[in-house]
């Protein structure tokens, strides 16, 4: 008996009335339609490689797995089952895995990870702008170490230019765009302990480093003319003020709100510099702003970090959501001819992990999601490429085998079940866990995830039988006390579209962003 090629073979699979049969029904499974839609979809992408303008949306601590809990938990509270549902940049054409390491560091922190994204090259954990040559906490190693970032870049190719954060504006993400320091702590001059370090005296601090951009750029490269950074959203005025009561702002929740020892009022010193830009604290402030005909903007709507979103409603002055102040940011951004670059950091994702909260950090995750949204309704996919990654992730894991739909902030119930599923302990767990930090805290309806730091370490298993882990005050288990839950060290991801999209793809290193918004934006003249 002869062997029939293959291709006989599949030919008479084809015709047959079974196969037909079964075919159909697969052809029209909402499944196998919806898989098939977005591969033309993705077919039809144009692939141009220049941009008119760049975002770039970080999460900060917005691991993978924080990605599919918070997906999950937005489509729970849309009354869905959840997993079938998307983020919004979930849904962009192209996307890959980037390894966070720094150079010094097999689990990075946010300093060294955005001076990757921001200059192309990889650096040591806890330092702003310099490359890995840098000695931290030495103020003279600065000198000769410094690099340049695409916000820099972009300043001076005459684009217009925005920095936003729900964290201080001097924190790490937000300051690895414009500043140039031997530590990322260097925030303000009180913090860098010149009486007993006499050399930094030499060193500018990070807030300074800030309304002083446009001249410390001027001076750092001979010949240019630049305008400085646009628009400044975000948290961290006690960096910008003097240490004295008669400084404090309206909304000021400290006896001294600011901490600077040198007297210096940066926000007097920036509206100075500044008389056609407008210097805001508050939403009524934000809501004044006409994006037509306002030219420049440098918002403070916070002492320290902005509010976790599940308590902005709480601030005593108002403060906008972080897809507010992108939408503003882009209103006030493209009236410039030439393009803008903008980054948006949504700073306590981050924060809410460190305090073991899983609610308080997927709820901000949710309103990024809705940040990218707004840039995405706001532009045209056509002329702007949106870039939306992490800085690195944390030890946050979803666990278990609970069943479709179950609340992802609850206890685990496994298919076909209907009480939670017992360790061999005999006590239930939640399906969302940490494997270091504070622990189990059972806080009710506080929604304030730092009020874990409180009270000390809780690790090891508890009874949480009686206890309604979905409630917002509820810090899940860890295995490992520590006083403050980690980052960790996997690889995280990255979606894009837009112009110049495309070339994300595969496992990159975290220092090939820089290069994606340098070749859309045509930075180095490329």
């Amino acid at each position: 008996m002869i062997k029939q090629s293959l291709s006989v073979i599949i030919a008479g699979i084809l015709s047959s009335t079974t196969y037909a049969a079964t075919i159909d029904t697969q052809l029209n499974n909402t499944w196998y339609k919806e898989a098939q839609t977005k591969l033309t979809e993705k077919l039809q992408q144009a692939r141009s490689t220049k941009a008119k303008n760049v975002i770039l949306f970080v999460g900060d601590g917005m691991g993978i797995s924080t990605l599919t809990a918070a997906r999950i938990l937005k489509g729970q509270l849309a009354g869905n089952s959840g997993e079938e549902g998307y983020l919004s940049f979930e849904t962009f054409p192209y996307s890959a895995l980037v390894k966070t390491y720094n150079v010094d560091a097999q689990t990075p922190d946010s300093a060294g990870t955005m001076t990757a994204m921001m200059s192309g090259l990889k650096t040591d954990a806890g330092v702003l702008g310099v490359n890995e040559d840098i000695l931290r906490g030495n103020c003279a190693s600065v000198k000769g170490n410094e690099v340049v970032t695409a916000l820099e870049l972009a300043e001076i190719k005459g684009l217009s230019t925005g920095v936003i954060s729900t964290a201080r504006i001097t924190h790490a993400t937000p300051a690895a765009t414009y500043a140039k320091s031997a530590d990322r702590n260097w925030e303000d001059i009180s913090d860098m302990d010149i009486e007993n370090n006499a050399e930094r005296a030499n060193c500018e601090d990070i807030a300074s480093q800030l309304v002083n951009f446009e001249s410390n750029l001027e001076a750092r490269y001979t010949g240019i003319d630049v305008d400085g950074i646009d628009v400044v959203l975000g948290g961290g005025r006690r960096h910008f003020l003097p240490k004295e009561a008669t400084y404090n702002s309206v909304d000021a929740t400290s006896d001294i709100e600011g901490d600077r020892t040198d007297g210096r009022d940066l926000t007097a010193e920036w509206r100075t510099m500044y008389p056609n830009g407008k210097y805001i604290i508050d939403q009524t402030g934000f809501d004044s702003i006409d994006p037509e005909t306002t030219a420049r903007i440098f918002g403070l709507f916070n002492e320290s970090h902005m509010q976790y979103e599940a308590d902005r409603s709480n601030d005593i002055a108002g403060e906008p959501s972080l897809s507010q102040m992108t939408e503003k940011a882009i209103n006030i951004l493209d009236n410039n001819d030439k393009g803008y670059f903008l980054m948006v950091e949504s700073g306590r994702i981050d924060h809410g992990h460190h305090a073991g909260s899983a609610s308080t950090a997927l709820t901000d995750a949710i309103e990024f999601s809705n940040a990218v949204q707004a840039a995405i309704d706001a532009t045209n996919d056509e002329e702007t490429l949106i870039i939306v990654t992490a800085d690195h992730s944390h030890v946050f894991t979803i666990a278990g085998y609970p069943k479709r739909g179950n609340p992802i902030l609850g206890k685990v119930i496994g298919v076909g079940e209907t009480s939670p599923t017992e360790a061999s302990d005999g006590l239930p767990y939640t399906t969302l866990g940490y494997s270091n930090g504070l622990g189990f805290r059972d806080l009710g309806a506080e929604t304030d995830g730092d009020a874990s730091y409180a009270s000390g370490p809780v690790a090891g298993r508890q009874d949480i039988t009686a206890i309604d882990t979905t409630t917002p005050g509820y810090h899940q288990e860890v295995i490992v006390p520590l006083g403050s839950e980690t980052h960790a060290g996997e690889d995280v991801a990255i979606h894009t579209s837009g112009p110049g999209a495309h070339l994300v793809q595969g496992s990159i290193e975290q220092s090939v962003v820089f290069h994606l918004i340098n070749r859309a934006l045509g930075l180095l003249g490329q």
